[in-house]
C-alpha cells in the first residue's frame, strides 16, 4: 500500500496557496508545517508531502512528459463533486486541461477533471 508522496516544489507560498483550498473539497487537511515544506492528509492514506526545491534544483522546471511522476489521479465520490471542483479552480485561476471537452475528456463513461498546478503538475478528479 502506498503510504504518502512527496513532491519538490518551486514556490511553497504558491503552492499551498493552489493545494490548500483545491484539496479540502476532498477532505485533506494540512496536518503539518514547517518553512521548508507542509503536508495535507485526507480521510486515508496516502499522504502528500510538499518541499521546497533546493535552491541549486531551482533552474530545472517540472515537465509532466519527461521521466518521472506523470500527474496524480483522486478518485471523488460524485459528478456534483467533481463540477464543484471546477468552480473552485476557475475562481482561483488554476489551468483547466481539456476544458473544451469537460467532463468526457478520455471518453464517454469517463466523467473528470484535468487542471494543472503551479508547477505545471497534472491533477485528475474523476467521479467514482
Amino acid at each position: 500500500m502506498l503510504h504518502h508522496v512527496e513532491l519538490y516544489v518551486s514556490d511553497l507560498t504558491r503552492s499551498q496557496a493552489a493545494w490548500v483550498p483545491l484539496l479540502a473539497h476532498l477532505a485533506y487537511v494540512r496536518t503539518r508545517s514547517w518553512p521548508g515544506g507542509f503536508t495535507l492528509e485526507g480521510p486515508s492514506r496516502p499522504h502528500l508531502t510538499f518541499v521546497q526545491v533546493p535552491a541549486q534544483h531551482a533552474h530545472r522546471p517540472y515537465h509532466r512528459c519527461a521521466a518521472g511522476l506523470n500527474h496524480l489521479a483522486f478518485q471523488v465520490n460524485t459528478r456534483a463533486k467533481v463540477d464543484a471542483l471546477r468552480a473552485h479552480c476557475l475562481e482561483a485561476g488554476l489551468p483547466l486541461l481539456y476544458d473544451d471537452r469537460y467532463p468526457f475528456a478520455t471518453g464517454p463513461d469517463y466523467y473528470a477533471l484535468f487542471v494543472e498546478d503551479p508547477d505545471r503538475m497534472k491533477l485528475e478528479f474523476v467521479a467514482a
